[in-house]
């Protein structure tokens, strides 16, 4: 089965009792009216043009545009540890990431940024009609230091590099000839993003998320490198002086700000930098200890109550915000498995967003992290990509309505119906 875009040049149409445009008001009574790829009207119903009035009709009880989730995953893992990663081959992550596309698409997500995986891949597959997913934009590795949190610090240096150049989808640069280098062969891959780790993380074994990765001129480097060919980089990032450094250098966002502080917070409104908070990697993980190495969980715990704090000052101070999920391991238990991403929206409102502002963050906000690679996407607006999804109930009023794959009863991506 192949699942291809529409082509037939049909008019097709929703009428809502409820349209939430991704950015502006809601509107009672709302139309979207779309041919092919592209929307073509956005309004009240009384007010659809003439032109329009054939076109084929679906009536659902609230339309909004389909989510992003800008931080994720597709490698295949089946526990939170590099050794996982490592010994999953390509082909068996690809396979693994079948039924993760699928899952995350049915959840009403219809755009991606995939920040470390084989993203770059699928997405020529999804891009074919091959399987069924989300549009991807992909970061192919993300670049890391040695002993730094994109390394596989129990295994051999040579090893590891010998591994990365024969497509694990893991770069190690130091000094800022290879930072350049790095960048420009995520670029031969296809990368609509570059990835930075700029901290220490959870999952990798000994670096701490406390600490700075790549000098200044390094992640420097990386940023000038990418800008050159018209991408943003996003910085992993849970420590101070790792955000400071990443944002003095001009990345675009910060994922995870795990130890965000009023200064840290100031100067990401300076800058115009984005969060990309990732609340439900730490909830997720949390409850599930037996995913992670004993030393993982405890650095799991040393992070997880700072980040909900600057999760809530930077909603306070005003500070962009994108959704991600920090999505990454393959499984069948429901707990862990892709699909769950709406519960993100529920950890923003926890966070001190309204849910209306919860619901810009992942729709209008996605594209957004992707500077000049932006597509117009995330609205419904006339002239936007016809990425559409229908509702049982209005998540304004309740947000868990969007955590649960089953309450999506419509997905339209790139406007064929894959879901009904």
């Amino acid at each position: 089965m192949m699942y291809r875009s529409l082509t037939d040049g049909s008019l097709y149409r929703i009428d809502a009792d409820l349209l939430i445009p991704g950015h502006g008001d809601p509107l009672l009574h709302g139309a979207v009216v779309w041919k092919s790829k592209t929307i073509l009207y956005v309004g009240r119903q009384i007010d659809v043009p003439q032109e329009y009035k054939d076109a084929t009709t679906s009536h659902v009880p609230v339309v909004m545009p389909g989510l992003w989730d800008c931080h994720i995953h597709y490698m295949g893992a089946t526990s939170a540890t590099m050794d996982a990663v490592v010994k999953t081959t390509p082909a068996l992550a690809g396979a693994r990431s079948v039924p993760d596309l699928h899952a995350t698409i049915m959840a009403g997500f219809t755009s991606v940024r995939e920040v470390g995986g084989y993203g770059c891949e699928l997405a020529l597959a999804v891009n074919e009609g091959r399987i069924l997913g989300p549009t991807i934009y992909g970061a192919h590795s993300a670049i890391s230091m040695t002993a730094g949190h994109g390394d596989v610090h129990g295994m051999p240096l040579h090893q590891l590099q010998d591994m990365c150049a024969h497509g694990l989808p893991l770069t190690i640069a130091d000094g800022v000839p290879e930072c350049l280098q790095a960048v420009r062969k995520q670029l031969r891959h296809g990368a609509r993003v570059i990835k930075v780790c700029a901290s220490g993380g959870v999952v990798s074994a000994i670096d701490d998320p406390q600490h700075q990765e790549f000098s200044f001129e390094e992640m420097k480097a990386i940023v000038d490198e990418a800008a050159r060919a018209k991408r943003v980089v996003a910085a992993h990032c849970h420590g101070k002086a790792g955000i400071m450094n990443a944002l003095r250098a001009g990345c675009r966002t910060i994922e995870h700000g795990s130890f965000l502080d009023e200064e840290a917070v100031e100067l990401m409104r300076e800058k115009g930098a984005i969060l990309v908070a990732t609340r439900s990697v730490i909830e997720t993980g949390l409850s599930m200890r037996q995913l992670f190495t004993p030393g993982s969980y405890q650095k799991l715990l040393e992070v997880a109550d700072a980040h909900k704090q600057a999760y809530r000052l930077a909603v306070a101070r005003g500070v962009t915000i994108a959704l991600g999920t920090d999505q990454f391991i393959s499984s069948d238990n429901p707990a862990v498995a892709y699909g769950r991403n709406g519960k993100e929206l529920e950890y923003a409102v926890e966070a001190g967003m309204t849910p209306l502002a919860a619901i810009e963050a992942a729709t209008a906000n996605g594209p957004l992290t992707l500077g000049e690679q932006a597509p117009k996407s995330g609205r419904l607006l006339a002239g936007y990509d016809a990425d559409i999804i229908a509702l049982t109930a209005n998540p304004l009023e309740d947000i868990t309505v969007v955590g649960n794959a089953k309450n999506v009863t419509h997905v339209w991506h790139q406007g064929k119906l894959v879901k009904s």
